[in-house]
């Protein structure tokens, strides 16, 4: 098979990198795109749906050979000669995703090194999952053209995006505790369906005190890093940059060394910090900010070699520092709760008594966390499995810890469901009190 001779290394045995598959129309007929959820490549591959099944087979264990045989029937009159055509059928497919940097190998890496260049010039991710703030407000308003002009469109977006903000927060109620609100946990749901939630929680700290930074904890949906992961990168959004507070990470970096940050482009697809961001920055202004994505404890490391970063680890460190920082701390934990229904892997779609079943569930194990013991609600988590996947339970936990609070008071809790009960995730705010 000639035109597999001249293969790279790496296309031999072809890996495929996590994708995430959507189905679309291509001149007419059913397809499927490719797309990278860790946004380090930003255009999609669009392949037949019947490819799916072959890409299953790149798992970095089989030859192009091996995956043509399992290809092709063993009873099969021609297998020489279909075996042949699959393989060049199948490495028209390596070779075409490797250009994508879907499969893991130096074509990736040098995807990878050029968005990390590029973070390193800026020194800020750019702003994505908190544009659809923008894009809600924007058709709240009847829609029309943006302005032409870069400066003129950013204006534009700031305006649109604090007017949602300032309507949102209107809307929701005062929660009027008489404590000082600490930390909150908050939904990190799209905003079209998670608005009321975010804003009741957010609600609490309008008029409250600035604070010195806030501690935003999220959760890693599409990254690498099986460890804490942190970023000394700040964060754009529609109200503009929102800043780190460089003495708290680099307080964190000798503590706990590079073996953080080494993950960090994990940040760069991560909407569960970014959607935040535009509330603390309407509440408080410019204030810096400490943001990290916490690992499920539930879910162990790949390695407990050291290299990466603990849960524990990091609730250690950070305390001391910020002891050492002084000042005032706030908290957010940014948590969705349960994902069920066919969308999730399950067999029936969401109807009253799954949502019944599902609030009884999660109102259990929110009574565990309400109950301020962190540990005693992670055990409970690990006791059932989390069977409703909740997936925020180690930023919740940590979130707990690090605020020290006194109190803890449920806000509100939503479930979101579409209307064919493919998939219902239900959410929560909560807010954490001092004395």
């Amino acid at each position: 098979m000639s035109e597999t001779t001249n293969r790279l290394p790496h296309l031999d045995n072809p890996h495929a990198r996590p994708v995430q598959p959507i189905p679309v129309q291509n001149e007419g007929k059913q397809a499927i795109a490719l797309r990278d959820p860790s946004m380090l490549v930003q255009q999609t591959m669009v392949v037949p749906p019947q490819a799916m099944g072959v890409i299953q087979l790149f798992d970095g264990s089989n030859s192009i050979e091996q995956i043509a045989g399992k290809l092709v029937r063993e009873d099969d009159p021609n297998r020489d000669t279909n075996l042949e055509k699959a393989a060049t059928q199948v490495n028209a497919l390596v070779e075409q995703m490797d250009k994508f940097g879907l499969l893991w190998g130096p074509t990736f890496e040098g995807y990878e090194k050029q968005v990390a260049e590029k973070l390193a010039e800026t020194r800020a991710f750019p702003t994505q999952a908190s544009m659809s703030l923008v894009q809600v407000a924007h058709q709240a308003a009847g829609g029309g053209d943006p302005p032409e002009s870069p400066e003129e469109q950013a204006a534009w977006a700031k305006e649109l995006a604090e007017g949602q903000l300032a309507s949102w927060m209107a809307d929701a109620e005062d929660p009027e505790f008489d404590q000082p609100v600490l930390g909150l946990v908050v939904p990190h749901l799209d905003y079209p369906r998670g608005a009321e939630v975010y804003a009741g929680g957010y609600r609490a700290w309008q008029g409250a005190p600035r604070p010195d930074r806030v501690v935003v904890l999220g959760t890693n949906h599409f990254g690498l890093g099986d460890g804490v992961v942190m970023s000394s990168y700040g964060f754009n959004t529609p109200l503009g940059q929102v800043d780190p507070d460089g003495a708290v990470i680099e307080g964190l970096r000798e503590k706990l060394g590079d073996r953080l940050f080494k993950d960090e482009l994990d940040l760069l697809p991560e909407h569960s910090i970014e959607l935040h961001l535009p509330f603390i920055q309407h509440l408080f202004g410019d204030v810096p900010v400490v943001c990290a994505l916490l690992p499920d404890p539930l879910v162990p490391m790949i390695a407990d070699d050291g290299a990466r970063v603990s849960n524990q680890e990091f609730i250690k460190a950070l305390k001391e520092v910020l002891a050492n920082a002084g000042g005032t701390t706030y908290f957010v934990s940014s948590a969705d709760l349960s994902h069920v229904g066919p969308q999730f892997g399950e067999p029936k779609p969401v109807d009253d008594a799954r949502r019944v079943e599902v609030e009884r569930h999660d109102r259990e194990h929110l009574a565990k966390f309400i109950g301020n013991d962190a540990e005693s609600f992670v055990e409970s988590m690990e006791w059932c499995k989390n069977p409703t996947r909740w997936c925020s339970i180690g930023n919740m936990a940590a979130t707990a810890a690090l605020a020290g609070a006194s109190e803890i008071e449920l806000v509100d809790y939503r479930q979101a469901v579409d209307d064919r009960g493919a998939a219902l995730v239900s959410v929560a705010a909560i807010a954490l009190l001092g004395d």
